[in-house]
């Protein structure tokens, strides 16, 4: 009688014994699936900063949003963020690259909101 509850014993120690390991475990299979996220992540990022070609309207890091006038250049580009305003920028810093689609909505709304909101009526 004694035996067996010494390997019962024995046995529930075996448990607490693999926890630590269980819980170092849980801890970290997040944050190595998180790490392969941000590589990846980041891969796009560069592919899509290095295939940038003239013509493509962009988001920088800061906001600001352009159309690409030149990009023969390694390292940077240059951006025209108003008619006739040209400035350089690193390719680094450009966040995504703006669909073509969504420029045509936007400038054709555009003249719509204007014609829209000039017949209201102001409310005070």
């Amino acid at each position: 009688m004694t035996s067996i509850l010494a390997q019962q014993a024995g046995g529930g120690s075996s448990i607490f014994s693999l926890l630590p390991f269980l819980i170092i475990l849980l801890l970290f299979v997040p944050l190595f699936l998180n790490g392969r996220k941000q590589r990846r992540q980041m891969a796009e990022t560069q592919a899509m900063q290095q295939a940038l070609e003239d013509g493509d309207v962009v988001v920088t890091t800061s906001g600001l949003r352009g159309t690409i006038v030149d990009a023969s250049y390694e390292d940077t580009i240059d951006l025209e963020i108003a008619d006739g305003v040209v400035t350089t920028w690193l390719r680094a810093a450009i966040r995504e690259k703006v669909a073509t689609d969504e420029v045509t909505e936007e400038t054709v709304a555009e003249p719509a909101d204007k014609d829209a909101s000039e017949n209201k009526p102001t409310i005070h």
